[in-house]
C-alpha cells in the first residue's frame, strides 16, 4: 500500500506516464540510501520489461557497495549491469591530475596550470598580458567576476594559500569525467536508452540538484528523477513502509551518504578515510596510494585558513574598544 504521503502517491502517479512509453529504461543503481529508494520505486511501479540496471565501477568501489548490489539482485529478481569505467580513476588522477577541494576549483587551477601560472598576485589586466588565453581563471584568481561564488575570495583564504604554497603536482577534476559520465554517456548510446532513472533529490543540495528545477528533464536520453522532491521525511517514511535496507556503508561504516569511495571532494572525507582503514583496509591502501597527495595539501589548506583566522581573532582581541576613548566624537 502506498503510504498516504503527497509527495510518495504524487512520485507514483507521475511514473506511470513518463515509464509506460518508454522502450528502453535504465536505471542507474550507485549503491546510496537514495538508489535503494529509486530501485524499490521502480519495482514498485510494476515495469519490468524493457528495463535495465546498471552500475558504473569507478575502480574505486567498497566491497560493501558490491556485496549490497548483489543483495538487490535478489531481493528484486533483477540483473544490475556492473561497467567498467573507459578509465578508472587511478588511471585519470595519474594521467591528469588530482582533484582538490571541490571541482570548480579543480577545473580552474588545471586552466591555470596549463598555462604555467606562477600562482602570483597582480591585476587581470596585467596577468592577461602575462598569460593569454586564460581569461575566466584569471578572472576567478583576481575575483573580477560580477558573482562571487565565482570568484577565488568565495574559499577563505586559499590565494593567500595558493601563493605561499604553490602545488607541486597537477590538478584536475577529470576523474569525474571518465569515470562516470563519458561511460555512462557511452552505455546509454549503446543501449539506444530512451530515459536514465536516478535518485537525485532536490532537497540534498550540491551543485547537480541546482541544476535541474523539476523531476524531468527532455533529451536523448531524457533524464528522470522520481524521487527529486522527496524531502528527508518522505524518504525515512518510505524506507520504513518499503522496509528498504541500505549497504553495511550506512549500517556498520557510519556513512550518511556515499559516492566515490573517500572522494577528496566530499566534506567528510577523513572521517570517511578513518572509516574506510578500519572496515576496508584493501581499499584504503588502494585510496591512499591514488589520493594521498591531495589529502596532504588539503589538510595543508584547512590548517592554514585556520590559523589565518585565529590570527585574525586574535588582532581584534588586541584592539582596543571605542569605550575606552570615550566613544565616537
Amino acid at each position: 500500500m502506498i503510504p498516504e504521503n503527497q509527495h510518495i502517491q504524487g512520485a507514483f502517479f507521475k511514473a506511470i506516464g513518463y515509464l509506460d512509453e518508454s522502450k528502453n529504461t535504465v536505471v542507474s543503481v550507485s549503491g546510496g540510501s537514495d538508489s535503494d529508494v529509486v530501485v524499490d520505486f521502480v519495482n514498485q511501479c510494476g515495469i519490468k520489461n524493457n528495463v535495465r540496471y546498471v552500475f558504473f565501477d569507478t575502480g574505486l568501489e567498497y566491497k560493501a557497495t558490491k556485496d549490497h548490489l548483489d543483495y538487490l539482485e535478489k531481493r528484486y529478481g533483477i540483473k544490475i549491469d556492473r561497467i567498467k569505467a573507459s578509465k578508472s580513476i587511478p588511471t585519470c588522477c595519474k594521467e591528469y591530475g588530482l582533484p582538490f577541494l571541490n571541482k570548480f576549483v579543480s577545473v580552474i587551477i588545471e586552466r591555470l596550470q596549463k598555462h604555467g601560472f606562477q600562482f602570483e598576485d597582480g591585476s587581470y589586466e596585467s596577468l592577461i598580458k602575462k598569460y593569454p588565453h586564460c581569461e575566466s581563471a584569471l578572472k576567478w584568481w583576481t575575483n573580477s567576476h560580477s558573482t562571487t561564488q565565482w570568484n577565488i575570495s568565495y574559499k577563505k583564504y586559499l590565494k593567500e594559500f595558493l601563493m605561499e604554497n604553490p602545488p607541486d603536482f597537477k590538478i584536475s577534476a577529470k576523474c569525474c569525467d571518465y569515470a562516470k559520465k563519458k561511460t555512462a554517456k557511452m552505455y546509454y548510446k549503446q543501449n539506444d536508452t530512451d530515459i536514465v532513472i536516478t535518485g537525485l533529490r532536490h532537497s540534498e543540495g550540491g551543485v547537480r540538484s541546482s541544476i535541474y528545477k523539476s523531476c524531468y528533464t527532455v533529451g536523448k536520453p531524457a533524464a528522470y528523477r522520481p524521487i527529486w522532491w522527496f524531502t528527508d521525511g518522505d524518504k525515512q517514511e518510505y524506507i520504513k513502509a518499503y522496509q528498504i535496507q541500505n549497504s553495511k556503508c550506512y549500517t556498520e561504516y557510519g556513512f550518511k551518504r556515499t559516492g566515490c569511495a573517500c572522494c577528496p571532494f566530499g566534506r567528510k572525507v577523513f572521517s570517511e578515510l578513518d572509516a574506510t582503514e578500519r572496515y576496508e583496509p584493501k581499499l584504503y591502501k588502494a585510496i591512499m596510494n591514488t589520493f594521498g597527495k591531495s589529502y596532504e595539501y588539503t589538510a595543508q589548506y584547512y590548517r592554514f585558513r585556520a590559523e589565518k583566522e585565529q590570527e585574525v581573532a586574535r588582532q581584534i582581541r588586541k584592539t582596543p574598544s571605542l569605550e575606552n576613548y570615550g566613544g565616537l566624537c
